[in-house]
């Protein structure tokens, strides 16, 4: 475990993103994917589903003794926590009432928020869609590691403890590499998910926040849905920067997994991006792919080829005015 990664920086490359020339290109050959953009008329109904079981699952919690709340922390908060945050992921590309009503989609995102524990539907927002307009992009792009990432975490024990930390780094990173001035939306996300975790503690005691908090944290670390985080962008293959994962797990994580799909496509759902890869197969078809994240887990972890520097990086043109 004490094997120290080969790589000692990212892989810099000097041409664009891919996803918006192959976006072109399957539009003028195949214009009837317009039709899958737009909202997705269940989701609001799905994240309403998913609130109320995790509030149920609160309730419940309150009178366990601590070996099962934490049992069923990792069982299955983390698991619907987990899946939350992809939710708001699908929210927050307008996918639960479209553009025409931004502010209705934001405030859904914060009330999905609710059982997460941690404000962050607000923020995640505004850094994600800087992700895809600027993939790879220096400074910019806050889902590539930091440097600090990159040279620290070089051995296999050190990339284990990378990934049970993840909702840390990925927490931290944005103050590092692109700090934006605080919103208002952000401030009332904070507001509103404090008063909800003071509410609940006031309500049924310490167990339920546990549960909470605990949940959101196992879920998005060492979990075998958070192989998605390594599974989306990290260079396993020389000259791809973005892969898709075709496993079951894409169920209970609203096609996250279609993610070359969602990068040439970010305004169609994710209940809609397997008709994308059906329609236009032979732009999908020879793409490296994944049918395990819990395998990408283990790969990434045991190959010394792998680090958090394994990811495409590049400088991008001119002066951007980011908000």
């Amino acid at each position: 475990m004490g094997n120290r990664v080969a790589r000692d920086d990212y892989e810099w490359v000097y041409t664009d993103q891919p996803h918006a020339d192959r976006r072109t290109e399957i539009l003028a050959k195949y214009p009837q994917i317009k039709s899958l953009m737009g909202p997705d008329p269940r989701l609001k109904w799905i994240v309403c589903l998913m609130v109320a079981v995790q509030f149920l699952a609160f309730y419940l919690v309150k009178d366990l003794d601590w070996k099962w709340v934490l049992f069923w922390t990792y069982a299955f908060g983390s698991c619907v926590n987990h899946s939350m945050t992809l939710a708001i992921h699908e929210i927050s590309h307008n996918a639960a009432f479209g553009n025409s009503r931004a502010r209705w989609n934001r405030w859904f995102a914060v009330f999905a928020n609710l059982p997460v524990g941690l404000p962050y539907s607000a923020s995640f927002k505004r850094y994600h869609l800087d992700h895809h307009r600027y993939l790879g992009g220096d400074g910019v792009d806050v889902d590539i590691p930091t440097d600090f990432e990159g040279w620290f975490f070089c051995t296999r024990a050190r990339k284990l403890v990378w990934i049970a930390l993840q909702p840390l780094f990925y927490a931290a990173r944005p103050l590092c590499i692109n700090p934006k001035p605080v919103s208002r939306l952000e401030l009332a996300n904070a507001a509103v998910q404090l008063a909800f975790d003071v509410l609940l503690y006031r309500l049924w005691g310490v167990k339920p926040v546990v549960y909470m908090m605990a949940g959101s944290m196992l879920g998005m670390g060492l979990h075998p849905i958070s192989g998605h985080f390594i599974a989306e962008h990290y260079m396993f293959l020389k000259g791809h920067e973005t892969y898709s994962y075709y496993g079951s797990l894409n169920l209970l994580t609203f096609n996250v997994g279609y993610h070359n799909e969602h990068h040439d496509f970010p305004s169609i759902p994710g209940r809609r991006l397997p008709q994308v890869k059906q329609i236009a197969a032979e732009y999908y078809a020879d793409l490296p792919c994944y049918t395990s994240w819990v395998r990408v887990l283990y790969d990434f972890i045991v190959d010394d080829e792998l680090s958090p520097y394994s990811r495409v990086k590049r400088k991008l043109k001119g002066d951007l005015k980011l908000e």
